[in-house]
Parts: C-alpha cells; structure tokens; sequence
C-alpha cells in the first residue's frame, strides 16, 4: 500500500530570510528611548517644556523681558492704575510697575523652589539608599526617622522654623525650612526601589568581584533605582514654589522687601475690590509655573512607566 504523500505549504524563503535577518542598524532599545520616543509624540510635552523654559530664561535673565526697575521709580500718583504705554499690567498700591515685579519675582521663586527641591532630594536619596540597601538596624533607625518627619506637615515646620529665625529671612533659610521636612516621602519611594533592584543577579555578581557594599550601592544599585526620584523630583518643584508663596502670604516667608509672586499676591489683598488685577497677575505666573512643572512630572512618569506607555 502506497504511503500518503505530504503536503508541504509553499514558502518563499527569500521572506523568511528577511524576517529571521537581525537588523544590526538599529540602535538597542532602553528605558530611557523608549520613554523618549514616548513623550515627542506627546503635544503637551512641549507645551510644558517651553512653559518651563521661558519661565526659567526669565528667572535668570529678567532684563530680557523688562526694562522697568521693579523698586524704583514708584510714584505714588500711579496707586493702584490701570495699564498704560509701558506698564501692560498696570501699578501696585505703591505705584510700582506690576509687570516688572512679576518678571523679577520669578528669581526669587524659582531660587526658593529649586534649592528646597534639591535639600530634600539630598536628604531623601541618602537616607532611602542607606535604609533599603544595608537593612537591619540600619533600616529600623532611618525609617523611624524618616517616619517622625513623614508625620510632621512641612508647611507648618516651615511656619515655626520661620518665626523662630525670624532675623534671617533669605531664600537659603526658607529652603531649608522647606526641603528639610519634606524628604520623607522621597527617601519612603527610593527605599522600596532598592530593595527590589538589590536582589538582581548584577548585585550579587559586583559583590563577588570583590567590590565594597558601598561601591556597588554607588556604581550598580542606586543608577538602576533612579527613575523614581527624578520623577518624583519634578513633581515637588511645584509644591515646593506653592509652599514659598503660601509661606510669604500668611507674612512668615520672605521679608517684605524681597520680591517674589507670594509677597505680591500677599500686599496685594488688600486692594482686591479696588484693584483686583494687581493679585491676580502674579497669581496667573505662579499658577502657570506650578501647572507647567507638575504636567512635565506627570508625562515623564508616564513615559518612564511600560504599563502607561502600552495604554496610551
């Protein structure tokens, strides 16, 4: 009895060639291409990112923008007026030019945000590395701490900080007075990061090579857990430019003869019903920054997350 033949379905195997052809021209893909090739497809990525930039060119280069002394030249004729040639956003109470001490108040918020900002990643980074990597008692004594400061609102720290140090007032104390009490959460984040990148098969294989805990803690473990902090990092920028205002407002941030968006916002409710546009200026900056910083945060978290890249 004859055996059946079998079919065999034409291929071509000029296509399979090029299907199984590894493509040596294309760059190997990381997190951090990936999470690029993400956000430029992204509109609000560069809305963000030109907010941020133009903010940030005015924070250091406010000449550019204004040729208006923000302090000098206030007469008291101007009190509370409207726009004119020169003066787009009208006069404070004083007399004193609106625009330009939005313009250069920018500095003084920035400067604040910034410094508070990095006192608290400093702080956070160092003490959620030693926690989660060492553990043991090491672990029990920096959580506790870092449980104390958890417990402790920053904002009102930072009000009994600045009213006991109420002769120095200056960027410097107030972003310490800020950033001190707010790297709890952060060192809470990096903590539980390094803990799942620690028990990786790259740890164990620097630990074997003879390198120190220390070194592989600095050279392996903590450039693999970064990806939180930076994030996170963006997205207190903000919060630390609302808590100087917030501060300067309730009249325990910055002395009055500093300018920044939070002691207009806070001379300016006074003349609200007389003159509203004087509070509502520096109010739209302030709300713009801070929109512009945690939109920024957002879409980087989101970029660096494969879960929210696949979703979107």
């Amino acid at each position: 009895m004859p055996k059946p033949e079998h079919y065999v379905a034409p291929f071509d195997e000029n296509e399979m060639a090029e299907v199984d052809k590894v493509k040596l021209d294309e760059k190997p893909s990381n997190l951090w291409r990936d999470a690029w090739r993400s956000l430029r497809r992204r509109p609000l990525f560069y809305i963000s990112l030109a907010a941020v930039f133009v903010i940030l060119l005015m924070a250091l280069f406010p000449s550019l923008f204004t040729d208006v002394s923000p302090d000098k030249g206030c007469l008291l004729v101007d009190s509370n007026g409207g726009p004119t040639e020169g003066h787009p956003m009208g006069f404070t109470r004083l007399g004193c030019d609106v625009y330009s001490r939005v313009v250069w108040g920018a500095r003084t918020s920035l400067a604040v945000g910034l410094l508070a900002t990095l006192i608290s990643g400093v702080l956070g980074v160092v003490m959620g590395a030693l926690a989660g990597f060492y553990g043991g008692w090491v672990d029990s004594v920096l959580s506790r701490l870092g449980d104390i400061f958890f417990s402790i609102p920053y904002i009102l720290a930072a009000v009994v900080i600045m009213t006991t140090f109420s002769d120095y007032r200056n960027v410097l104390t107030l972003a310490f007075a800020i950033g001190g009490f707010a790297w709890a959460s952060l060192a809470r984040i990096l903590r539980s990061e390094i803990l799942r990148v620690k028990s990786g098969d790259f740890v164990m294989a620097s630990t074997a090579t003879g390198r120190t805990k220390f070194g592989t803690l600095i050279s392996h473990v903590l450039p693999n857990s970064i990806t939180p902090v930076i994030v996170y990092l963006t997205l207190s920028l903000g919060g630390a430019i609302v808590a100087e205002a917030t501060l300067s407002f309730l009249g325990v941030g910055l002395g009055p003869d500093v300018m920044s968006w939070g002691n207009d916002i806070s001379a300016a409710q006074t003349s609200i019903r007389t003159a509203p546009m004087t509070l509502i200026w520096p109010s739209i900056f302030l709300t713009v920054t801070v929109l512009a910083f945690i939109t920024l945060g957002e879409l980087v978290r989101d970029a660096l997350d494969p879960k929210a890249r696949a979703r979107g």
